[in-house]
């Protein structure tokens, strides 16, 4: 389907027609929507030829998901912007309904970070404010079928250009992604350890050395990355358990999802960094690679409280970092949440934002009142009495979903 800047519906105006974006251009914007992700696979590779911001950005790691999922043509859009037969940016959106309401979202959810339109970002930025509108306006127009195009955590600076998304829709700022930049490790270094800071990384090292044989390595997609996968997510339903926080990965079904995406037939550049303790692993961290940056998506460490004692997962990173950037690594994508381990090592960090466009009267009513949970659940997460009772909630409602009928009463020691 290819649509005009002056649509009112895909199918009453096939007519390029030219805009003046700013007194200094006047362009001529067409749409395009498809709903085949094979259709946008060219255009995609070409934007994204250089640095992307996040794996919700790779062709790869979106063309796996879809396959995963099975997400039927019917829900799969993808809306490409040209301007003067130039494509400019790409928006690849499920088409879903969130508690039977019909919107146009992100496809992996919280699993990518953070997330932004594939874009020719130098392009972007030239077209200046009322071009982007106009580029923004004509694209989420271009959709039918929903009410709201919901776009979470995107970075207010892509590609060192700032602010190149402020004119799509409405924003609320939600968090903040954490990055390590540096030319290598010895600049790491030198930035982020102090004196003190690298006694006591030595001495953590020493206790989990006193343990056993130690060892560190890094196994590309396509090399033995099954066991590692799996140990990993065994390690990582033992946190959440811990923790009682929702297990995301086995409820939803997405163990098989990751195993599959570090295969070499995904196309996806995973790495993955493990630390060994007498052979056994005990902390591993599953990255995406495009480029020069490296995406950690996942980590987890042993929750026996003995290896606990020598940090395995701190000294799996430490390797991490003393390895990577005199690779050709220039950015380490931490994701989003602040963590001790983004504290010790991320330098850059950058607002999120959500973006909202109501596509129907309905549309902006829902748009006002999700905004509205919104700052809600932000002041929720700062609260931390507000923030365990509604984890006893999500915990309730889990049962609840596991077993179906009455829900089961909580432990007696649950707060």
């Amino acid at each position: 389907m290819q649509i005009a800047l002056n649509h009112k519906r895909p199918d009453e105006s096939r007519d390029a027609q030219a805009l003046t974006a700013h007194p200094a251009a006047a362009l001529r914007i067409v749409v395009q929507v498809r709903d085949n992700i094979a259709d946008v696979e060219a255009v995609w590779r070409t934007l994204t030829a250089g640095a992307i911001e996040s794996p919700g950005q790779s062709y790869d790691f979106i063309a796996a998901w879809v396959r995963d999922r099975k997400v039927p043509g019917s829900q799969q859009r993808y809306v490409v912007g040209m301007v003067d037969d130039v494509p400019v940016a790409l928006l690849p959106l499920h088409r879903k309904r969130v508690y039977g309401l019909p919107i146009f979202t992100w496809f992996p959810g919280a699993h990518a970070g953070c997330y932004a339109p594939v874009a020719d970002y130098a392009r972007l930025a030239a077209l200046g404010p009322d071009g982007r509108r106009a580029l923004w306006s004509a694209m989420t127009g271009a959709l039918s079928g929903g009410d709201v195009v919901y776009l979470r955590s995107m970075p207010s600076e892509v590609g060192g250009h700032e602010g190149v998304f402020d004119e799509l829709g409405t924003t609320l700022a939600v968090e903040t992604l954490y990055r390590s930049q540096y030319s290598s490790w010895e600049e790491c270094d030198r930035l982020q350890r102090n004196k003190s800071r690298r006694k006591h990384d030595r001495q953590q090292g020493d206790r989990l050395n006193a343990m056993g044989e130690v060892s560190f390595e890094e196994i590309r997609a396509g090399g033995d990355t099954e066991a590692a996968i799996a140990t990993m997510f065994m390690q990582r339903s033992a946190r959440f358990l811990a923790m009682g926080i929702r297990d995301t990965f086995v409820l939803d079904g997405l163990i098989d999802f990751y195993q599959d995406l570090a295969r070499a037939s995904s196309g996806a550049d995973v790495r993955l960094h493990v630390l060994r303790l007498d052979g056994a692993i005990v902390a591993v961290r599953y990255n995406i690679v495009h480029g020069d940056r490296m995406f950690c998506l996942i980590s987890s460490m042993s929750d026996d409280p003995a290896i606990q004692n020598g940090s395995p997962g701190k000294q799996c990173l430490l390797r991490v970092m003393q390895t990577v950037f005199d690779q050709g690594i220039r950015v380490f994508d931490m994701g989003s949440g602040y963590t001790d381990e983004k504290r010790h090592w991320c330098n850059v960090q950058l607002p999120l934002h959500q973006h909202y466009v109501g596509l129907t009267p309905q549309g902006q009513v829902i748009v006002a009142a999700h905004q509205a949970f919104q700052r809600t659940r932000a002041r929720i997460k700062a609260n931390p009495q507000l923030k365990s009772a509604v984890r006893s909630l999500r915990q309730l409602i889990d049962r609840v979903t596991r077993r179906g009928g009455t829900p089961t009463p909580p432990p007696a020691t649950a707060e």
